[in-house]
């Protein structure tokens, strides 16, 4: 989760001030001398803001990590301790498993949840990063799985695949919002049309994005059955269903600890955020591994 919710975040405020600081220095103007808009110029800087948007994206990803995560890197030459260590070895040799040529680099971030993520515009600069919560909570083969998955996302090279996914749908945020931005701006004073048109574009841009969101995390939630697939690969298939099933006991557990109007709210808002949900149910990831 953390890892794509880092990337879109970070995609929307690089997207913003692309667009920002090319529409104040007139750069990529796509209205037309009569007040309309030139389709194909509008189409063509919408292409260069998104795809832009979405590589610096990318090539952020792994910095953004590290700062917003508090992400502490681990590395094998320092004094750790023995569970860092024994966190490195398993990203190391499940990564050699893999095919990897270059090994990722591995972190560790203090936080209660039972989380890891990887992340990087590359595999050559990836990152996998586990949080202690994971390692205080679940057991060793569990943890092996669940870091088998985020080596499965490396390998698969889901980032850029996502990237490029980002980078199609910012191109229609970017073409939709100027286009509803002129549109509003006709039904003002000409003197103000310049100002409405500015404000609505960061307006619908915004709206739009998040709209779009929910394109790439439909694709997130189709790339984790890969990942499981891949973890299964590498660790086990019953070490990843061990582990997802540990996830799935964590989370029952957290919402049991809960004030019971607060986790009822939960149950009935589950339908209504499942679009934006990052991966898909665990139960159905379960049911999947065991039909492979």
């Amino acid at each position: 989760m953390k890892r794509i919710l880092l990337f879109i975040l970070t995609n929307l405020l690089v997207m913003l001030t692309i667009g920002i600081i090319l529409s104040v220095f007139g750069v990529g103007s796509y209205l037309n001398e009569s007040g309309g808009i030139d389709m194909g110029s509008l189409l063509i800087f919408s292409a260069i803001v998104g795809f832009t948007g979405a590589f610096i994206s990318l090539a952020m990803s792994r910095m953004m990590a590290k700062w917003m995560m508090g992400v502490r890197v681990l590395n094998p030459n320092d004094h750790l301790s023995q569970g860092e260590r024994q966190v490195v070895e398993m990203v190391h040799r499940l990564s050699r498993a893999a095919g990897l040529m270059h090994m990722p680099e591995v972190g560790i971030y203090d936080s209660h949840e039972v989380n890891a993520f990887a992340t990087g515009p590359s595999k050559k600069r990836s990152l996998v990063a586990v949080s202690t919560g994971l390692l205080n909570e679940l057991d060793v083969d569990a943890v092996e799985a669940i870091i088998a998955h985020e080596v499965a996302h490396v390998v698969n090279g889901d980032m850029v695949t996502m990237t490029l996914l980002q980078g199609v749908v910012n191109t229609f945020v970017v073409f939709l919002s100027r286009i509803a931005a002129w549109a509003v701006s006709r039904f003002v004073k000409d003197e103000l049309a310049p100002i409405v048109h500015f404000i609505a574009v960061i307006i619908f841009q915004i709206v739009f994005s998040i709209l779009g969101s929910m394109v790439v995390l439909a694709y997130s939630r189709y790339r984790e059955f890969h990942a499981d697939a891949g973890g299964a690969h590498l660790a086990g298939k019953d070490k990843m269903i061990h582990a997802l099933r540990g996830l799935q006991a964590y989370q029952d557990r957290m919402r049991d600890s809960q004030q019971t109007a607060i986790s009822t709210l939960q149950i009935s808002g589950k339908k209504r955020s499942a679009l934006f949900s990052t991966h898909p149910d665990l139960e159905e990831r379960i049911r999947r591994l065991q039909a492979s």
